[in-house]
């Protein structure tokens, strides 16, 4: 199921780089993964965003870095009913949240901070509804907290957005209650699918991942994986087109993946869906 029109609260919905040179990156990403690029900021209005396409529909956005940062990072976005409610939400669980507002017409937000200092987005949407094409090459995949504290993130994350863990011999999962039962409703035979491909108990409701951090790394971080669908061409191109391929690629459960860091300094993974893998331990 790679096509979308919305999501429902608690779901990562969409994604966006924050740039230095934000033509250079959109140039990086579209050569990458395929895009088609669309400035959609009017026209005389300060800094630039740019949302990359497959099909004609969004898959992520390219925008201008805030304070002069001089390395570019992903960010994650999760769908909530009302984003003044999700930042307070944040903080009466322990983090931090900056004051919710408006992004035109598009919808409202807020950058909450949990408490070991990883930042995602909360996003009620208006007019824009999130990403239209994920998991298929050159689209979203997975988002994923790195954290040294699991215990802390369990507690911050289902209360803000009701997500339980789910232990997999491959890892930790973040399953939201009823997800499910919504991707079948859209997608009928989606859960028998899953079934007979193998799938794992719950899997159906996974909306994003966990991975341990060792103590002596950098803060806690929401990363992004792209699906692609050859792990060893995307590597190659990525190293061709300027950026650096930091580790992989290698087989991990259910895929091929290798990290890699673009030539503005942000780090994303590229996973290729390998079911030959599914039996790995992470």
């Amino acid at each position: 199921m790679s096509e979308r029109n919305g999501y429902i609260p608690g779901v990562p919905c969409w994604i966006d780089i924050s740039a230095p040179d934000v033509q250079a990156a959109a140039q990086f990403y579209s050569d990458l993964f395929g895009w088609e690029i669309e400035n959609v900021m009017p026209e005389g209005a300060d800094g630039e965003y740019l949302v990359g396409r497959i099909r004609g529909g969004d898959v992520a956005g390219i925008g201008s870095v805030v304070d002069g940062a001089s390395r570019a990072t992903w960010n994650s976005y999760v769908w909530v009913d009302n984003a003044d409610d999700a930042a307070a939400k944040a903080r009466s669980a322990g983090g931090s949240a900056t004051d919710t507002f408006d992004v035109m017409n598009a919808g409202r937000m807020a950058v909450v901070t949990d408490p070991e200092g990883a930042a995602i987005s909360v996003w009620e949407a208006k007019e824009h509804l999130g990403s239209k094409i994920v998991n298929e090459h050159g689209s979203l995949n997975f988002n994923v907290l790195a954290t040294r504290d699991p215990e802390r993130a369990k507690a911050f994350y289902g209360a803000l957005f009701g997500w339980n863990a789910l232990p997999l011999p491959s890892g930790t999962m973040w399953t939201l209650p009823g997800y499910g039962d919504h991707l079948e409703e859209s997608n009928p035979g989606l859960r028998k699918g899953m079934t007979d491909m193998g799938a794992p108990d719950g899997f159906i409701d996974v909306v994003a991942a966990m991975n341990p951090m060792p103590a002596n790394e950098a803060t806690a971080r929401w990363d992004v994986t792209f699906a692609v669908d050859d792990i060893e061409a995307t590597a190659k191109t990525a190293k061709e087109l300027g950026g650096k391929v930091l580790a992989g690629p290698f087989d991990a459960p259910w895929c091929r993946m290798a990290l890699i860091e673009d030539p503005q300094g942000a780090t994303f993974t590229a996973s290729q869906f390998v079911i030959e893998n599914r039996d790995l331990v992470g």
